[in-house]
Protein backbone atom coordinates (compact mmCIF):
# COMPACT_ATOMS: atom_id res chain seq x y z
CA UNK A 1 0.00 0.00 0.00
CA UNK A 2 1.17 3.62 -0.84
CA UNK A 3 -0.05 6.36 0.84
CA UNK A 4 0.92 9.95 0.30
CA UNK A 5 -0.37 13.36 -0.64
CA UNK A 6 1.40 13.35 -3.70
CA UNK A 7 -0.92 10.57 -4.91
CA UNK A 8 -3.65 12.99 -4.57
CA UNK A 9 -2.50 15.63 -6.75
CA UNK A 10 -3.08 15.82 -10.56
CA UNK A 11 0.58 15.84 -11.73
CA UNK A 12 -1.53 18.36 -15.03
CA UNK A 13 -1.63 20.93 -12.39
CA UNK A 14 2.58 21.79 -12.11
CA UNK A 15 2.29 24.00 -14.75
CA UNK A 16 0.09 26.47 -12.47
CA UNK A 17 2.72 26.40 -9.52
CA UNK A 18 4.66 28.85 -10.55
CA UNK A 19 2.06 31.55 -10.51
CA UNK A 20 0.48 30.26 -7.49
CA UNK A 21 3.93 30.63 -5.40
CA UNK A 22 4.07 33.78 -6.51
CA UNK A 23 0.93 35.08 -5.70
CA UNK A 24 1.37 33.35 -2.50
CA UNK A 25 4.39 35.54 -1.94
CA UNK A 26 3.13 38.75 -3.13
CA UNK A 27 0.34 38.55 -0.37
CA UNK A 28 -0.18 39.20 3.06
CA UNK A 29 -1.76 36.81 5.22
CA UNK A 30 -4.99 37.44 6.40
CA UNK A 31 -6.45 37.15 9.69
CA UNK A 32 -10.53 36.73 10.47
CA UNK A 33 -12.16 38.77 12.82
CA UNK A 34 -11.56 38.40 16.15
CA UNK A 35 -14.25 40.60 17.97
CA UNK A 36 -17.44 41.72 17.27
CA UNK A 37 -16.97 45.62 15.47
CA UNK A 38 -14.31 43.44 13.86
CA UNK A 39 -16.99 41.71 12.68
CA UNK A 40 -18.87 44.33 11.53
CA UNK A 41 -16.42 46.27 9.59
CA UNK A 42 -15.84 43.64 7.67
CA UNK A 43 -18.96 43.47 6.93
CA UNK A 44 -19.34 46.64 5.82
CA UNK A 45 -16.56 46.68 3.71
CA UNK A 46 -18.36 43.47 1.61
CA UNK A 47 -21.40 45.47 1.49
CA UNK A 48 -19.68 47.66 -0.38
CA UNK A 49 -17.31 45.61 -2.53
CA UNK A 50 -21.35 44.04 -4.13
CA UNK A 51 -21.78 44.82 -7.58
CA UNK A 52 -24.32 48.03 -7.93
CA UNK A 53 -25.08 46.60 -10.97
CA UNK A 54 -27.93 44.74 -11.82
CA UNK A 55 -27.37 40.72 -12.00
CA UNK A 56 -29.23 37.63 -13.71
CA UNK A 57 -29.86 36.59 -10.18
CA UNK A 58 -34.17 36.99 -9.10
CA UNK A 59 -35.12 36.78 -5.04
CA UNK A 60 -37.33 34.04 -3.82
CA UNK A 61 -38.92 32.53 -0.25
CA UNK A 62 -37.74 28.89 0.36
CA UNK A 63 -40.64 27.85 2.38
CA UNK A 64 -41.33 24.50 4.54
CA UNK A 65 -43.89 24.28 7.05
CA UNK A 66 -43.43 27.33 9.03
CA UNK A 67 -39.61 28.00 7.99
CA UNK A 68 -39.06 30.53 5.60
CA UNK A 69 -35.41 31.16 3.99
CA UNK A 70 -34.52 33.96 0.98
CA UNK A 71 -32.53 32.54 -1.75
CA UNK A 72 -31.58 33.58 -5.07
CA UNK A 73 -32.03 32.01 -8.05
CA UNK A 74 -29.62 32.32 -11.32
CA UNK A 75 -30.90 30.00 -14.55
CA UNK A 76 -28.57 29.16 -17.56
CA UNK A 77 -28.55 32.75 -20.21
CA UNK A 78 -28.74 30.49 -23.34
CA UNK A 79 -29.71 26.28 -22.46
CA UNK A 80 -32.46 24.69 -21.04
CA UNK A 81 -32.15 23.16 -17.14
CA UNK A 82 -31.16 20.38 -17.09
CA UNK A 83 -30.95 20.23 -13.13
CA UNK A 84 -30.87 22.22 -10.21
CA UNK A 85 -27.96 22.55 -8.06
CA UNK A 86 -27.99 23.80 -4.16
CA UNK A 87 -25.32 26.68 -3.27
CA UNK A 88 -24.26 27.22 0.47
CA UNK A 89 -22.13 30.31 0.70
CA UNK A 90 -18.60 30.77 2.64
CA UNK A 91 -18.11 33.13 5.04
CA UNK A 92 -17.51 31.50 8.34
CA UNK A 93 -20.90 31.50 9.69
CA UNK A 94 -20.67 35.12 10.14
CA UNK A 95 -20.05 36.40 6.86
CA UNK A 96 -21.03 36.50 3.25
CA UNK A 97 -24.48 36.50 1.54
CA UNK A 98 -26.09 34.74 -1.46
CA UNK A 99 -25.68 37.81 -3.53
CA UNK A 100 -21.94 38.06 -2.89
CA UNK A 101 -21.95 34.47 -5.53
CA UNK A 102 -24.18 35.59 -8.27
CA UNK A 103 -21.23 36.29 -10.44
CA UNK A 104 -19.71 32.61 -9.65
CA UNK A 105 -23.19 30.99 -9.58
CA UNK A 106 -24.07 32.70 -12.66
CA UNK A 107 -20.65 30.91 -14.43
CA UNK A 108 -22.06 27.66 -12.99
CA UNK A 109 -25.54 27.59 -14.66
CA UNK A 110 -24.15 28.66 -18.19
CA UNK A 111 -21.20 26.14 -17.68
CA UNK A 112 -23.65 23.16 -16.71
CA UNK A 113 -27.41 24.19 -17.63
CA UNK A 114 -28.24 23.96 -14.37
CA UNK A 115 -30.80 26.49 -11.97
CA UNK A 116 -28.29 27.39 -9.23
CA UNK A 117 -30.39 28.27 -5.52
CA UNK A 118 -28.10 29.97 -3.35
CA UNK A 119 -29.18 29.91 0.16
CA UNK A 120 -29.21 33.60 2.20
CA UNK A 121 -28.70 32.00 5.42
CA UNK A 122 -29.45 33.76 9.07
CA UNK A 123 -25.43 34.68 10.45
CA UNK A 124 -23.69 34.15 13.71
CA UNK A 125 -23.39 35.75 16.10
CA UNK A 126 -26.89 37.48 15.84
CA UNK A 127 -28.03 33.94 15.03
CA UNK A 128 -25.92 31.03 15.80
CA UNK A 129 -26.66 27.68 15.62
CA UNK A 130 -28.98 26.01 14.76
CA UNK A 131 -30.13 28.92 12.79
CA UNK A 132 -28.11 27.90 9.70
CA UNK A 133 -28.29 24.55 9.20
CA UNK A 134 -31.81 25.56 9.83
CA UNK A 135 -32.25 28.18 6.82
CA UNK A 136 -29.90 25.31 4.69
CA UNK A 137 -32.25 22.33 5.55
CA UNK A 138 -35.37 24.50 5.03
CA UNK A 139 -34.18 25.60 1.49
CA UNK A 140 -33.25 21.99 0.59
CA UNK A 141 -36.28 20.50 1.40
CA UNK A 142 -37.97 23.14 -0.75
CA UNK A 143 -36.02 22.85 -3.68
CA UNK A 144 -36.74 18.79 -4.02
CA UNK A 145 -40.70 19.63 -3.48
CA UNK A 146 -40.29 22.07 -6.29
CA UNK A 147 -37.09 21.66 -8.46
CA UNK A 148 -39.73 20.16 -10.90
CA UNK A 149 -42.66 22.88 -11.04
CA UNK A 150 -40.26 25.62 -11.56
CA UNK A 151 -37.45 24.18 -13.58
CA UNK A 152 -38.84 20.80 -14.98
CA UNK A 153 -36.16 18.68 -13.61
CA UNK A 154 -35.70 16.03 -10.86
CA UNK A 155 -32.12 16.43 -11.31
CA UNK A 156 -30.43 17.49 -7.74
CA UNK A 157 -26.47 18.26 -6.58
CA UNK A 158 -25.89 20.40 -4.06
CA UNK A 159 -22.12 22.34 -3.15
CA UNK A 160 -20.31 24.55 -0.77
CA UNK A 161 -16.81 26.23 0.31
CA UNK A 162 -15.34 26.44 3.77
CA UNK A 163 -18.39 27.19 6.23
CA UNK A 164 -20.84 26.20 3.19
CA UNK A 165 -18.68 23.01 2.91
CA UNK A 166 -19.66 22.18 6.58
CA UNK A 167 -23.26 23.23 6.44
CA UNK A 168 -23.66 21.07 2.51
CA UNK A 169 -22.42 18.32 5.10
CA UNK A 170 -25.25 19.06 7.85
CA UNK A 171 -28.06 19.27 5.24
CA UNK A 172 -27.17 16.05 4.24
CA UNK A 173 -26.84 14.82 6.74
CA UNK A 174 -30.84 15.92 7.92
CA UNK A 175 -32.01 14.88 4.94
CA UNK A 176 -30.18 11.30 5.25
CA UNK A 177 -32.44 10.92 8.34
CA UNK A 178 -35.54 12.25 6.41
CA UNK A 179 -34.45 9.07 4.10
CA UNK A 180 -34.09 12.49 0.92
CA UNK A 181 -30.02 12.25 0.98
CA UNK A 182 -30.01 10.01 -2.37
CA UNK A 183 -32.27 12.52 -4.32
CA UNK A 184 -28.98 14.51 -4.57
CA UNK A 185 -26.63 13.32 -7.72
CA UNK A 186 -23.64 14.83 -5.94
CA UNK A 187 -22.35 17.11 -3.62
CA UNK A 188 -18.99 19.32 -4.27
CA UNK A 189 -16.84 20.34 -0.93
CA UNK A 190 -14.82 22.97 -1.43
CA UNK A 191 -12.43 23.39 1.84
CA UNK A 192 -14.88 22.59 4.45
CA UNK A 193 -14.54 22.91 8.79
CA UNK A 194 -15.97 19.61 9.69
CA UNK A 195 -14.69 19.81 13.17
CA UNK A 196 -15.42 22.72 15.13
CA UNK A 197 -14.82 20.81 18.81
CA UNK A 198 -11.83 21.50 18.71
CA UNK A 199 -10.90 17.02 19.58
CA UNK A 200 -9.20 15.91 16.68
CA UNK A 201 -5.54 16.94 15.67
CA UNK A 202 -7.23 18.57 12.60
CA UNK A 203 -10.01 20.58 14.25
CA UNK A 204 -7.21 21.68 16.97
CA UNK A 205 -5.53 23.85 14.61
CA UNK A 206 -8.28 26.44 14.08
CA UNK A 207 -9.65 25.44 18.30
CA UNK A 208 -8.91 28.92 18.75
CA UNK A 209 -11.04 30.98 15.69
CA UNK A 210 -13.44 34.07 16.82
CA UNK A 211 -15.74 32.28 14.14
CA UNK A 212 -16.40 28.91 16.12
CA UNK A 213 -17.35 31.01 19.16
CA UNK A 214 -19.68 33.08 17.35
CA UNK A 215 -21.40 30.21 15.75
CA UNK A 216 -21.47 27.57 18.40
CA UNK A 217 -19.88 29.15 21.77
CA UNK A 218 -23.03 28.54 23.46
CA UNK A 219 -22.85 24.76 22.70
CA UNK A 220 -20.42 23.02 25.50
CA UNK A 221 -20.20 19.46 23.29
CA UNK A 222 -19.42 20.77 19.91
CA UNK A 223 -18.94 16.91 18.60
CA UNK A 224 -22.67 17.19 17.74
CA UNK A 225 -22.56 16.13 14.33
CA UNK A 226 -24.81 19.11 13.72
CA UNK A 227 -22.14 21.26 14.15
CA UNK A 228 -19.45 19.14 13.68
CA UNK A 229 -20.13 16.79 10.65
CA UNK A 230 -16.72 14.82 11.14
CA UNK A 231 -18.62 12.90 14.42
CA UNK A 232 -21.47 11.87 12.48
CA UNK A 233 -22.88 8.79 11.28
CA UNK A 234 -21.91 9.33 7.74
CA UNK A 235 -23.70 6.62 5.76
CA UNK A 236 -26.09 6.58 3.04
CA UNK A 237 -24.21 9.68 1.59
CA UNK A 238 -24.20 10.78 -2.21
CA UNK A 239 -21.19 10.32 -4.29
CA UNK A 240 -19.01 13.68 -2.71
CA UNK A 241 -16.16 15.83 -4.03
CA UNK A 242 -13.76 17.62 -1.48
CA UNK A 243 -11.15 20.18 -3.31
CA UNK A 244 -8.32 21.53 -0.69
CA UNK A 245 -5.32 23.41 -1.12
CA UNK A 246 -1.60 21.87 -0.01
CA UNK A 247 -1.54 25.10 1.90
CA UNK A 248 -4.90 24.97 3.53
CA UNK A 249 -5.04 25.33 7.29
CA UNK A 250 -8.16 22.72 6.58
CA UNK A 251 -6.26 19.89 4.54
CA UNK A 252 -5.65 17.60 7.96
CA UNK A 253 -9.54 17.64 8.60
CA UNK A 254 -10.74 17.25 4.95
CA UNK A 255 -8.02 14.39 4.55
CA UNK A 256 -10.06 13.08 7.54
CA UNK A 257 -13.59 13.72 6.39
CA UNK A 258 -12.42 11.81 3.10
CA UNK A 259 -11.21 9.04 5.05
CA UNK A 260 -14.38 8.85 7.28
CA UNK A 261 -16.95 8.99 3.77
CA UNK A 262 -14.73 6.01 2.62
CA UNK A 263 -15.45 4.03 5.60
CA UNK A 264 -18.66 4.57 5.74
CA UNK A 265 -19.61 2.89 2.44
CA UNK A 266 -19.82 6.29 0.06
CA UNK A 267 -18.15 7.38 -3.60
CA UNK A 268 -15.36 9.73 -2.72
CA UNK A 269 -13.23 11.72 -4.43
CA UNK A 270 -10.31 14.42 -2.89
CA UNK A 271 -8.58 16.40 -4.69
CA UNK A 272 -5.80 18.24 -3.40
CA UNK A 273 -3.79 21.27 -5.25
CA UNK A 274 -0.52 22.02 -5.02
CA UNK A 275 0.65 25.86 -3.43
CA UNK A 276 -2.86 26.36 -2.65
CA UNK A 277 -4.07 28.53 0.19
CA UNK A 278 -7.92 28.46 2.16
CA UNK A 279 -10.09 30.16 -0.30
CA UNK A 280 -7.99 29.33 -3.23
CA UNK A 281 -10.89 28.76 -5.79
CA UNK A 282 -11.82 32.76 -5.19
CA UNK A 283 -8.27 33.84 -6.75
CA UNK A 284 -7.38 34.91 -10.13
CA UNK A 285 -5.15 31.80 -10.87
CA UNK A 286 -5.09 28.67 -13.20
CA UNK A 287 -5.07 26.75 -10.35
CA UNK A 288 -8.45 28.23 -9.19
CA UNK A 289 -9.86 27.91 -13.18
CA UNK A 290 -8.57 24.16 -13.39
CA UNK A 291 -10.53 23.25 -9.81
CA UNK A 292 -13.46 24.71 -10.75
CA UNK A 293 -13.78 22.83 -14.42
CA UNK A 294 -12.58 20.19 -12.58
CA UNK A 295 -15.41 20.19 -10.09
CA UNK A 296 -17.82 21.29 -13.02
CA UNK A 297 -16.85 17.77 -14.98
CA UNK A 298 -17.23 16.13 -11.72
CA UNK A 299 -20.77 17.30 -11.56
CA UNK A 300 -21.61 16.85 -15.08
CA UNK A 301 -20.69 13.19 -15.11
CA UNK A 302 -22.75 12.50 -11.75
CA UNK A 303 -25.52 14.87 -13.24
CA UNK A 304 -25.81 12.35 -16.19
CA UNK A 305 -25.66 9.31 -14.27
CA UNK A 306 -29.37 10.43 -13.38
Amino acid sequence: MEIGLTRLIDEELGIHIAESRQLNAASKPVAGPATFEELRQVRDGQAMSLPQVSTRATEHIAETGARRVPVRITVPRETEIRAAYLDIHAGGFYLGSAAGGDERNARLADALGVAVVSVDYRLAPEHPWPAAPDDCETAALWLLDQAESLFGTTDLAIGGASAGSTLVMTTLLRLRDRRLADRFAGAVLQFGAYDLSGQSPGGKLYADEYFIQAYAGHISDRTNPDISPLYGNLTGLPPTLLMVGSLDLLLEDNLVMAARLSAAGNDVDIRVYPESTHAFTSRPTGMATAALRNAESWLAQRLTRK
